[in-house]
């Protein structure tokens, strides 16, 4: 894919072309390329403390679950609702 500038929505044009030929979404793309455009966001450094989802609770993830929107929580065991919460 050619780089190509997508509009003032998008600060780093190449590491958008980059991550969407990775497969990555429009909106994750422009996310990140945005936030390593941004001095003040340290994007690779990584993020909080909390411990992996195998660590958590059926319960925990739950209402992780809930808090996100992700449809069919409810039904799901403690796996599936590990697997729906990283593909979020």
């Amino acid at each position: 894919m050619a780089t190509s500038n997508h509009g003032s929505s998008v600060k780093d044009d190449d590491t958008y072309e980059a991550l969407r030929e990775d497969g990555a979404s429009k909106q994750k793309a422009a996310r990140i390329a945005n936030a390593q455009a941004n001095d003040s966001q340290k994007p690779s450094v990584k993020g909080g403390k909390a411990p992996p989802y195998e660590e958590w609770t059926r319960d925990e993830l739950y209402a992780r679950a809930q808090e996100l929107g992700i449809d069919g929580h409810s039904g799901m065991t403690k796996g599936e609702l590990i697997e729906a919460l990283r593909s979020n």
